[in-house]
Order: structure tokens, then sequence, then C-alpha cells
């Protein structure tokens, strides 16, 4: 299968995971980062979710999934991360009904969307999605692209993020909308990226 990619904001909007293990743990995590409001449904909870539970960042469902658990909470996304089939199945079926993205680790054929692997600096992100052929190498790919890009490339992008919304903005210097893309152009070329990755001082 093919997949269609997309970056989706989730800023604000609740998500839902059932389970509370490592796997569940770490989806947490990357769903918080983007700013959503997850909700844990799970007898147990592992170090890392109970961590956050205490810090008020997620909140629990001391229970197994339910049937209209999903139709009561109405999720954005929703997930199946527990050690369950039967669970993991319900949250699917569910979620297929009601028209929710669905996620289950590690079974393509009972999501919706799969999670890509992601190489993380600041600003830039850049998926690596096998579509379900191989984990194991799309993992590979993505730590020879961290490799690639360094933190480095995540400061640069801030920076440039700062310098575009002000000129965007203020404009002080009265360039004109193709002048003013023509820099951003520069900001961005190819040999700016070299400059980067050998450590070279790059203009603001």
């Amino acid at each position: 299968m093919r997949y269609y990619p997309a970056f989706i904001d989730i800023s604000g909007k609740t998500c839902v995971i059932a389970g509370g293990g490592q796997v569940a743990g770490r989806k947490a995590v990357s769903l918080l980062k983007a700013g959503a409001k997850v909700t844990i449904i799970s007898p147990e909870l592992s170090g890392k979710l109970t961590q956050l539970k205490e810090k008020g960042l997620v909140a629990h469902l001391r229970r197994e999934f339910r049937k209209g658990d999903l139709k009561r909470l109405s999720p954005f996304l929703a997930f199946g991360a527990t050690d369950s089939r039967t669970v993991n199945e319900a949250v699917s079926r569910e979620a297929s009904m009601l028209g929710i993205p669905v996620n289950v680790v590690d079974k393509p054929a009972l999501s919706s969307f799969i999670v890509p692997s992601v190489v993380a600096r600041g600003p830039l992100q850049i998926a690596i999605s096998t579509s379900g052929a191989s984990p194991a190498m799309a993992k590979s790919i993505r730590l020879e692209l961290e490799r690639l890009y360094g933190r480095e490339f995540g400061a640069y992008l801030r920076k440039q993020a700062k310098a575009r919304a002000a000129a965007v903005k203020n404009n002080k210097d009265g360039l004109a909308a193709a002048d003013r893309r023509r820099l951003f152009k520069k900001a961005g070329a190819g040999d700016i990226i070299e400059a980067i990755r050998r450590g070279k001082t790059v203009p603001d």
C-alpha cells in the first residue's frame, strides 16, 4: 500500500491512546511535543506515563478500553497500543465506524494511518516510511539521516524563522516581495546546507 504523506497540526486536539506500556509512552511523548491533549486508557501505566500523569500532562482512565470510549471522548486521533489483539481490534473498529483516524502499533491492516520514523531537528522534520514493508530499514535510514543533519540545522532554522517573520512583518528595508523571496531562497540553498554541515558561520 502506498500512503499519502502529510504533517498534521494537532495542537490543542484530543488524542486517545489505549495502552499504558512503553510503546504507549513513546506515543504520548511525541503527541505532547506536537501540542496535543492526551488521554490514556489503561489499567496500569509505565514509569514514563506515570511521570507524565503526575505532572498533569496526560489524562488517565484506569481501566481497559471499552466500546463507546471513542464516541464519548471524540478524539482527533486514536491509537491502539495494548498487548491485546482483541482490545486493539476494538479500538480500530470503533474508530473506523466514527471516521476517526486510527493507528494500531505494528498492525497496518488495522490502521488508517501509520506513524513514520522521524528525524527531528527543531523546525526541521524528516519523515521516513517504508509503508510498513520494513520498519527496521526505516530506522536504519533515520539513523543515517541523523548523522547527516545534526542539531546545528535546528539552530539555523530557528534563527531563519525569526528573521523571516520579522522581515515579512516589518520590512524595514523596504524590500519588494520578489526581493524578499530571493533572500529567503538563498537562505535555504544547497551551498548553505553544506556550510552548516561543515560548521562554517552562516549569515542570518
